[in-house]
């Protein structure tokens, strides 16, 4: 398809940041530029707190950035984007209307006449291949057909641009595929009602899959690291050594090494120095991280292993995979590079440990190595009682992070610390304590 000279988007210099009442203001997006042309499919891929779909929202109209300009069709933005539809990752169906019904909402309020929404519902209903279920309700339908209904629902309003917010990722695999490739042929024979699509997603090769370009995000705050044409035609070949070959030069973009502000999340790669007591921890549990372990210890990895091969053996996504091999860094246990994931010698040694020395080599790392864990405990000991309230510690937290970021991250430090017996957790007092024999040690 033949890109028009005039973008239909612009979005220039862009910042969106969040008020906290007892400190700075928390910084969501900086400085980012995204331009979409008529004919092209645009990914945004990232990790999830990125920013992406606080991008799409800022594209659709529903939420005004705290600084720079969206313009579309070289006219700024001031409200809800009339042009552009959004298909939502949790189907968003009103569980009390026909699927016929929940298509034609979007007509109905745009004022279209009826029998002009039931036929214009029908068609957008046979176009994504759900022709005979327009009586039928959500609850009658599997997950990819209740998909379908949110993207007949988008496409009959006839937008010139689609934002799709992780469309697949609620799906399972094969539902998934299906839906992903009939998207694509719809597209490249001409049948869609659009002009162009920008969908965010955190699965790497979703992306190389359907984008014509990709637009890299790094997180905390959201910025546009890379920005990558995808040069094969469609159908695209993932088996291709040119595609996997791509799929692996995102995975080392997103695992590069780059330095890391104290007051922003940890990369991939980040020095050891560079983590602080406000540094999120990602929600990932010791069983997983042992898992992980024990499979790169073992034969066919020895040690090492490729990002892109490692995910697909282990059926996971680079959203899920990402964060296990950022926890295995950050605690000395593995290392990103380039793509690639390896364990450090403590790393093997734990793939060799028994229960208890695992949990000692465990406990070692986090007084090491993270720093929240490591004032919990030092608190603890300094406390004649050897007790303190969570809240003082989510409280500290919040005056870094987000309060979602907060608690993801003591929740992490709560589950990193008992598996290590560094302390015990109340959930019902919400209060840390040291063991009789630790507190007297």
């Amino acid at each position: 398809m033949d890109l028009a000279a005039a973008p239909l988007l612009e979005v220039k210099n862009c910042k969106q940041s969040y008020h906290k009442d007892s400190s700075a203001d928390l910084l969501v997006l900086d400085n980012v530029n995204v331009s979409i042309a008529s004919g092209e499919i645009v990914g945004l891929l990232g990790r999830s707190g990125s920013g992406k779909s606080t991008l799409l929202r800022i594209v659709a109209g529903l939420l005004t950035p705290t600084a720079g300009e969206v313009r579309w069709q070289g006219k700024p933005v001031s409200g809800p984007t009339p042009g552009v539809a959004m298909v939502f990752q949790s189907f968003a169906l009103f569980p009390w209307l026909t699927v016929q019904e929940n298509v034609e909402l979007g007509l109905e309020a745009q004022g279209i006449a009826a029998a002009e929404r039931e036929e214009r519902g029908e068609a957008a209903i046979d176009l994504i291949g759900l022709g005979g279920y327009e009586s039928a309700y959500p609850k009658e339908l599997s997950g990819g057909m209740r998909q379908r209904v949110g993207l007949a629902r988008a496409l009959v309003v006839h937008p010139d641009l689609l934002l799709v917010d992780e469309p697949f990722s609620a799906l399972d695999v094969l539902t998934a595929e299906t839906l992903r490739t009939d998207l694509i042929d719809l597209w490249m024979e001409g049948k869609l009602p659009l002009k162009s699509v920008l969908i965010v997603t955190h699965n790497i090769e979703e992306a190389v899959l359907m984008c014509d370009r990709i637009l890299v995000f790094s997180s905390n705050p959201g910025r546009v690291a890379s920005e990558l044409a995808v040069p094969f035609p469609h159908p695209r070949n993932r088996l291709d050594p040119a595609f996997r070959q791509m799929v692996d030069d995102i995975y080392a973009l997103m695992t590069r090494r780059v330095p890391v502000p104290t007051h922003t999340a940890a990369t991939a790669a980040a020095p050891a120095q560079d983590v602080t007591f406000a540094t999120p921890l990602h929600p990932v549990s010791t069983n997983l991280l042992a898992g992980l372990i024990e499979a790169l210890a073992a034969p066919p990895y020895d040690g090492r292993a490729d990002l892109p091969a490692l995910a697909g053996s282990l059926q996971l996504e680079a959203d899920e995979l990402l964060p296990l091999g950022e926890a295995l860094q950050l605690l000395g246990l593995g290392l990103l590079e380039e793509g690639d994931i390896k364990l450090t010698d403590l790393g093997r040694e734990f793939a060799h440990a028994d229960t208890d020395a695992r949990k000692v080599l465990f406990a070692s790392a986090l007084r090491a190595h993270v720093p929240l864990v490591a004032v919990i405990r030092r608190t603890l000991d300094e406390r004649w009682n050897h007790r303190a309230s969570a809240v003082r510690f989510r409280d500290e937290l919040e005056d870094h992070m987000s309060p979602d970021y907060a608690e993801d991250t003591l929740r992490t430090a709560i589950a990193w610390g008992r598996y290590a017996e560094l302390y015990e957790y109340d959930e019902e007092a919400a209060q840390f304590s040291l063991e009789e024999e630790d507190a007297a040690a």
